[in-house]
C-alpha cells in the first residue's frame, strides 16, 4: 500500500489523499484553500492561519481583473461573479497540486474518487480537477453530490463523469485492474449533514479515511455515528488510518450540537418580543444550526426569511434531496432584485421579519457586509438586533473585517450576541476514541499545519505508537509505503 499525501497535510484546506495497491488508484477528496474568495463556511476552517505566499498571492489578486487567469461577468443573478480556472488556482495554491500523481504515474490509474462530505475543503476543487480524471466515477452521499452539482452549475462547469450516489452506512465494489475492492461509507457526523468516513478494503488490509471527526452523540438531525460499524472494522486489520488531527491539541471535548441548539434557543429568547429588526448569521452548510434557527424563530411570531446565494445554494441542495425539515417555514431569497425589494419592505416594517443571512465572517460583498455598509434599502439603527451563531475565523482577512463590521454596528447602537455556537471537529478524547475502535497499524495526521497535526502524534504514543515507525508526520505531496 502506498499513500500519497496530496494536500491538507500542511494547512487547513485542499484536502487530497491517493492511495495506491497494485495497479489500481483511489482519490479521497478535492477540496479548495482560497481564504477570503468564497464564503469561508466551513466549519473546519475555524483554527486556519494562511501561508506567506498564498495570501500574498491572494491579496495581489483582490483586483481580479489584473490578472488574466480571472473572468470577472455579471452572472444570471446580475451579481459581479469571479470565475475561476484551474490555472489561477493553482497559481495562488488554492486546489491541490495533484500533479504529483502524474510524475508517479499514478493519475491513469485512478479507478474512483471518493468524497467524504460537502464542505468546500473537501468538494470544491472536484469542478477545476476532474477534468483530468475522464470517466472516473465519482461517490458521495446525496447531500454533497447535490451541493457538488450546484456549485459545477455556478462555474458554469460541466462534469460528464459517472456520479454515484452512495448512501451512508452503505458498501459498494469497486472493479480495479485485476481485482474487485470493497469500499464501505460510515455514518458520522460533522457541521454539515450526510457526512461519512470511509474504509477502503485491500488485499494489504483496510485504509481508513478519518476527515472529519467529531462524535456528536446527542444530534439534533440524524443519528450518531455508527459506533458499531467501526468497531466491527477495527476487528478486520485497519492498516492505515488517516485523522483529522486540527484539535489533536485540545483536551476539552467540544460540545454538542444539542448545546448549540440551547445557545440558539437562549439567544433567540432574549429578543423575542424586540419590535426592532432581528438578523442572526451562520454557516450555510450547517443545516442542523439553521434548523434549529428556524425551530426557534418560529417562536418570535415573524416570518423567517433566508437571503444570499450561499444559503440559497446549501439549503436548496438539502430540499432537493428531501433533508430540508424546515423547507415549508422559511423564505428563500436569491436574486439580488428579490433581496433589494425585500429589504425595503424590511426597512418599512423591521418587526414583521426575522431574517437569516450570509456575512457572519463580515466577507465583502455578503448582504450583512452590504448592509453595514450601506449599500442597501435597509439601514441598522439604534435597537436592532444581530446574533452571530459561528465563530470568528482567525484568518487575518476575516479577522480584520468582523472587527471593522463590530465597530459600525456598536457606534450605530446594534445590540449583538457573538460565538452562538460550538465547533464540529473532535478533541483528544474523540481521537482517542478512534484509535482505540479502530486499532490501526498506522496513524497519519492530516487537516491542518504542522503544530495543529503534531500533538496527535503524543495521543498516539499513549497507545504505543512511535513517531517514524507507526505514526507519521508527513508533508503535502509525499509518498509513504506501507
Amino acid at each position: 500500500m502506498e499513500i500519497c499525501t496530496v494536500g491538507g497535510f500542511e494547512e487547513v484546506g485542499k484536502n487530497m489523499t491517493a492511495v495506491k495497491v497494485g495497479e489500481d488508484v483511489f482519490i479521497f477528496d478535492m477540496g479548495l484553500y482560497i481564504p477570503g474568495i468564497v464564503e469561508l463556511q466551513e466549519e473546519q476552517l475555524l483554527t486556519y492561519a494562511p501561508r506567506s505566499k498564498s495570501y500574498k498571492k491572494f491579496e495581489e489578486r483582490k483586483n481580479p481583473n489584473k490578472n488574466k487567469n480571472f473572468n470577472q461577468e455579471k452572472n444570471f443573478q446580475g451579481n459581479q461573479q469571479v470565475q475561476y480556472t484551474e490555472e489561477s488556482l493553482r497559481e495562488f495554491e488554492a486546489i491541490p497540486e495533484d500533479r504529483v500523481l502524474d510524475k508517479l504515474g499514478w493519475r491513469d490509474k485512478v479507478r474512483a474518487i471518493f468524497i467524504g462530505h460537502a464542505h468546500l475543503d473537501h468538494v470544491g476543487g472536484v469542478p477545476f480537477l476532474i477534468k483530468r480524471y475522464p470517466k472516473v466515477p465519482i461517490f458521495a452521499t446525496p447531500f454533497t453530490m447535490k451541493v457538488l452539482e450546484t456549485i459545477t452549475e455556478d462555474e458554469r462547469i460541466s462534469i460528464n463523469n459517472p456520479k454515484r450516489i452512495v448512501k451512508s452506512n452503505s458498501s459498494c465494489n469497486i472493479r480495479g485492474k485485476s481485482q474487485t475492492y470493497k469500499v464501505d461509507f460510515i455514518h458520522t457526523t460533522h457541521s454539515t449533514i450526510d457526512c461519512v468516513f470511509i474504509a477502503l478494503h485491500t488485499p494489504e488490509g483496510i485504509f481508513f479515511y478519518g476527515l472529519d471527526l467529531k462524535f456528536d452523540n446527542y444530534p439534533t438531525m440524524g443519528q450518531p455515528p455508527n459506533y458499531k460499524k467501526l468497531k466491527e472494522i477495527g476487528k478486520k486489520n485497519v492498516k492505515v488510518l488517516i485523522m483529522d488531527a486540527l484539535y489533536s491539541g485540545t483536551e476539552k471535548k467540544p460540545g454538542s450540537e444539542t448545546i448549540a441548539r440551547h445557545l440558539v434557543e437562549e439567544a433567540l429568547g432574549k429578543v423575542r418580543y424586540s419590535k426592532d429588526a432581528i438578523f442572526i448569521t451562520t454557516f450555510s452548510s450547517h443545516i442542523e444550526r439553521l434548523n434549529s434557527i428556524v425551530d426557534f424563530g418560529k417562536k418570535t411570531k415573524r416570518e423567517i426569511v433566508f437571503l444570499g446565494r450561499s444559503l440559497y445554494k446549501y439549503v436548496n441542495a438539502a430540499i432537493q434531496v428531501k433533508k430540508c425539515p424546515f423547507k415549508s417555514n422559511i423564505k428563500l431569497l436569491r436574486y439580488r432584485k428579490q433581496v433589494e425589494s425585500f429589504l425595503r419592505r424590511l426597512e418599512k416594517n423591521r418587526s414583521r421579519y426575522l431574517v437569516v443571512c450570509t456575512g457572519h465572517q463580515a466577507e465583502e460583498n455578503s448582504i450583512l457586509d452590504r448592509i453595514v455598509k450601506g449599500d442597501t434599502p435597509f439601514r441598522f439603527r439604534e435597537g436592532d438586533n444581530l446574533i452571530f451563531a459561528s465563530s470568528i475565523i482567525p484568518a487575518p482577512v476575516n479577522i480584520v473585517s468582523r472587527e471593522k463590521m463590530e465597530n459600525k454596528l456598536k457606534r450605530i447602537g446594534v445590540r449583538l450576541q457573538r460565538d452562538v455556537h460550538v465547533h464540529g471537529h473532535g478533541s483528544r478524547e474523540d481521537m482517542r476514541e478512534l484509535i482505540r475502535l479502530l486499532k490501526p497499524k498506522h496513524i497519519i495526521p492530516a487537516h491542518g499545519t504542522f503544530q495543529q497535526e503534531a500533538p496527535l502524534i503524543e495521543t498516539a504514543s499513549e497507545f504505543g505508537y512511535n513517531l517514524g515507525e507507526t505514526a507519521h508526520l508527513t508533508n503535502n505531496g509525499k509518498v509513504l509505503k506501507f
